[in-house]
């Protein structure tokens, strides 16, 4: 997965709490595990005034000029700002891999439902959790600027908006780790290859019936 350390970026509001999976990348789409080519079905309904599918050519599809990643520069975002609780309802990775597809490298909110929570770490997005007073700040100062660029540094664990930091974020001291090194779990396993390949060795040979 992809390391994050710093990022910079156009900031798109989405003004809507309660931000469903479903609403991020609609069951119909659910078929692939390959984690890529979500990107343009990301909150598909919404996007578009007519109904796709999987195999529907979505350069064809008439395209809702109200919702809020249709309108440049909104549509080069690559921080998200959202409302509590966004991500909730099912559990679906595929909501993640939507986001992180379209080209999203963190999602600003005052909360998060958990399991999407737990998913955007695993696949490389940020989600950051901030007091809701620092989120409508935000929301105004994109609102009056539209195009405004935020910046994240993982790292030193702040927010910053035209050069001023305007938060701190706390984050898990292991995922804060696999984040700043791209580690997924399967990268976290082959760090221990060698480990795995040795214990392998030695229980063939103390347990031959197994093999």
């Amino acid at each position: 997965m992809q390391s994050f350390t710093q990022h910079t970026g156009i900031v798109a509001p989405l003004d809507r709490p309660n931000v469903d999976t479903d609403a991020i990348i609609p069951k119909q789409f659910l078929k692939s595990i390959k984690r890529s080519g979500f990107g343009p079905n990301a909150f598909d309904d919404w996007r578009y005034l007519d109904e796709g599918g999987p195999d529907t050519d979505n350069a064809g599809r008439k395209i809702n000029p109200e919702f809020i990643l249709n309108q440049p520069p909104f549509d080069k975002a690559t921080i998200l700002l959202a409302r509590e609780n966004f991500g909730c309802g099912s559990s679906r990775e595929h909501a993640v891999w939507a986001l992180d597809d379209f080209g999203f490298r963190a999602v600003i909110a005052p909360s998060f439902a958990d399991i999407f929570f737990n998913n955007s770490f695993k696949n490389g997005l940020l989600p950051i959790a901030l007091d809701a007073a620092v989120v409508d700040d935000l929301f105004n100062r994109v609102s009056a600027k539209h195009g405004l660029e935020v910046s994240i540094d993982l790292e030193a664990q702040t927010v910053s908006c035209e050069g001023e930091e305007i938060a701190s974020f706390e984050i898990d001291v292991f995922r804060k780790h696999c984040m700043l090194n791209g580690l997924d779990d399967i990268a976290l396993t082959l760090q221990y290859a060698d480990q795995i390949k040795t214990y392998e060795e030695n229980r063939k040979q103390t347990a031959p019936w197994l093999f």
